[in-house]
């Protein structure tokens, strides 16, 4: 009888242990999940943002991958992540869905979890990211309308399997929906703040801070920075001749152009009228004078088409001047000031020398 009560008293002993073990697993799990909503909530941009997904998100569930995809059919996000500096080819567990209407390998607007399965979930999890072996698809649902899946991994098969109950999953995907609308609000303001409405490249107010900010860097780390001032030759006769809306498209073109030939961490600006800055990080002088060389041959090289069917022969004179081996006593601004005077008296020179030109403002 003893014998008897001593295994009972063992095996409660046993169940005790192990309901105080698992009661301890859930409090650590509450408590990284509490601590990773803290982080979510508080992020205050998109980088922020993105990290707690992939960072804190995964090492908080024990996860093995996890992706985010944002539905982004005119590209507006990623023009904004741009002109962030943030470059979208770093983060490949970040993806863009240009349009879901018709496309049977995105899941619906409910939660679907189970086995992985290549046909329903390889646009969620490309050839870029581990391949799990179950996963839970988390449509993110903003007032009803459908931005984008939280998509979660495991290699372990019966991690996420279709009788799961999936309440506590979607209270997760929740949140991190309400923040991403947040965020990506928030940088619309501030991209809206910073950007020119008729070209849609960056304004005066950006350029000229992103100014500053780069010849410190440059003070702090020695690479040269160079800037460009661009004006559009003979733009009010094109004003007169095809009237505004005629010259608001040659803008833009141009605009355009000049664009095409800079890098994702070079900074193109509109200072008003036909003017243009544009910021070269880490380009020397010779470099620089290349690129204005390329940007004056693309705009000079071919026709502008007009809405009207009319088409516009632009050219543009270019004055370039380059930052280098600066001390870091001194301060950014008058470097700035000087540095954007050099570019802009050397593009007087190329007006004053016939237009159509580029004048480096070192010589």
């Amino acid at each position: 009888m003893s014998s008897h009560l001593a295994e009972e008293n063992a095996r409660l002993q046993r169940q005790l242990s192990e309901l105080l073990e698992q009661a301890r697993r859930n409090q650590d799990i509450m408590q990284r999940y509490q601590a990773f909503d803290l982080k979510f909530i508080g992020a205050n941009s998109f980088q922020e943002l993105i990290d707690s997904v992939f960072d804190t998100l995964t090492e908080a569930s024990e996860l093995d991958v996890v992706t985010l995809a944002l539905i982004d059919p005119e590209h507006e996000i990623r023009r904004i992540l741009s002109d962030l500096r943030i470059d979208i080819s770093d983060y490949p567990n970040l993806l863009f869905i240009e349009d879901n209407s018709d496309d049977t390998a995105l899941p619906s607007r409910k939660p679907m979890l189970g086995a992985y399965n290549p046909l329903l979930h390889r646009r969620l999890f490309p050839d870029a990211v581990l391949k799990p072996a179950s996963v839970a698809i988390l449509p993110l649902i903003r007032r009803n309308t459908l931005i984008g899946w939280l998509s979660l991994g495991s290699l372990d098969a019966q991690r996420f399997t279709v009788h799961m109950a999936s309440d506590f999953l979607q209270h997760r995907a929740s949140i991190v929906a309400i923040c991403v609308e947040n965020v990506i609000n928030n940088e619309r303001l501030q991209h809206i703040g910073l950007t020119d409405p008729l070209t849609g490249v960056n304004n005066r107010r950006y350029v000229e801070k992103r100014l500053l900010e780069e010849v410190g860097r440059t003070q702090r780390h020695g690479y040269p920075l160079s800037c460009m001032y661009i004006d559009l030759d003979h733009f009010k006769a094109v004003n007169d001749r095809y009237g505004h809306q005629g010259g608001d498209e040659v803008l833009r073109e141009v605009a355009k152009r000049i664009q095409n030939e800079l890098r994702l961490s070079d900074a193109l600006g509109r200072f008003g009228g036909e003017e243009f800055v544009v910021l070269l990080i880490d380009a020397p002088h010779a470099v620089a004078m290349a690129v204005a060389e390329r940007i004056r041959h693309s705009v000079d090289g071919k026709s502008l088409l007009l809405s009207s069917g009319e088409t516009v022969h632009a050219t543009v004179s270019i004055g370039v001047a380059t930052a280098a081996q600066l001390e870091r006593r001194d301060a950014p601004l008058p470097i700035a000031q000087a540095l954007l005077s050099r570019a802009d008296t050397a593009l007087y020179r190329a007006k004053k020398a016939g237009r159509n030109r580029v004048i480096s403002g070192d010589e």
